[in-house]
């Protein structure tokens, strides 16, 4: 069943951060609204495994901490994107002038 805020969000879900708990809602909500013609164990079930996914691409867990922390390779792939993002906006400013 959707979740309406991140309250609502199940146990193994409460250590994460406040921007991961969003993303596994969202995702989760998502997944679940895409399997409408599935039986509802099949779409629990799936949307969790969705859920959890789009956390973990954007986080992981801290071997020594054990808490959940921005994934290096994410922090990477967002500053060269936006890298190409500002860089493209100069050139296309440029081509138009």
């Amino acid at each position: 069943m959707p979740y309406k805020n991140i309250s609502e969000l199940p146990r193994s879900v409460r250590n994460l951060p406040n921007r991961a708990k969003t993303i596994y809602m969202k995702a989760f909500n998502s997944c679940w609204e895409e399997l409408e013609s599935e039986e509802e164990a099949i779409r629990d079930r799936a949307s969790h495994k969705s859920a959890w996914l789009a956390v973990k691409e954007q986080y992981e867990k801290d071997e020594e901490t054990g808490e959940w922390v921005k994934s290096d390779e994410y922090v990477g792939r967002r500053s060269r994107h936006r890298k190409s993002r500002s860089s493209g906006t100069s050139l296309q400013t440029k081509a138009h002038a």
